[in-house]
């Protein structure tokens, strides 16, 4: 999904580009991370990629794409990836800071949209929402139990969101600092709205378009896995 080569109508400018790290956690991922990364980077310098441990060539083809590699020796967890390349990132001087997929869902001309409104200091996180955007091709069964996890959301968390579960985020450098994801596997989404909860910090929904692939649904979670995520998050918040 390489971005438009035309800059022209990206409403950031090239200095708030710079100053934009784009994180993205990467499992198993050699098959699209090149491209992923790679049309990131037409447009933002600074992506970062977090190889989790994967089995493949997935390291040396985000090399090919990406301006950071890091690798962890082995599998910790979609959310261990994104804190280290947070972490990371907050190392480099990041001012603003996104989570980006490895699979092709998000598409780069959104990260502008989501980067603005934190630009312009009308907010410190943008969450990106596939139901006040757009979505192409989501089975019917990954719409349901999205909107199960929204309202499972809004039950536990107390936070009115249309869509809980999307990994496109956008945060400014002081609500990255606040950025400390303690559960290391997929649960971390739902602890990411605790935390941003927690901070007390002004967030904005912003409408995205996802695109469902024969590959990205492939690597997306089943409803039972859905289910242990939940177990997992609870027993997070009960053992924190």
């Amino acid at each position: 999904m390489p971005a438009d080569d035309n800059t022209a109508d990206c409403i950031l400018s090239e200095n708030v580009r710079r100053d934009v790290f784009v994180v993205i956690a990467a499992y198993n991922e050699e098959r699209a991370i090149e491209e992923v990364a790679g049309g990131v980077t037409k447009l933002y310098p600074n992506v970062v990629v977090v190889d989790d441990g994967s089995r493949d060539r997935t390291f040396q083809a985000a090399q090919r794409g990406a301006s950071f590699v890091l690798r962890h020796a082995v599998n910790r967890g979609q959310g261990a990836a994104l804190q280290t390349g947070i972490a990371f990132a907050l190392s480099k001087g990041a001012k603003f800071i996104v989570t980006f997929d490895a699979d092709g869902q998000h598409r780069v001309e959104d990260i502008q949209h989501m980067v603005a409104p934190i630009a312009k200091r009308d907010c410190d996180i943008t969450l990106g929402s596939r139901f006040l955007g757009n979505t192409i091709d989501m089975p019917t069964s990954r719409k349901i139990t999205l909107k199960l996890g929204m309202l499972f959301t809004r039950f536990v968390s107390q936070i009115d969101l249309t869509d809980a579960h999307n990994g496109f985020r956008a945060f400014s450098r002081r609500a990255a600092e606040k950025i400390d994801i303690k559960l290391d596997r997929m649960a971390h989404a739902s602890e990411i709205i605790d935390i941003v909860q927690a901070t007390g910090l002004p967030y904005r929904e912003i409408p995205v378009e996802i695109r469902y692939t024969e590959y990205s649904l492939a690597k997306g979670q089943s409803a039972s896995g859905a289910f242990r995520i939940v177990i997992q998050y609870l027993l997070g918040r009960v053992l924190q």
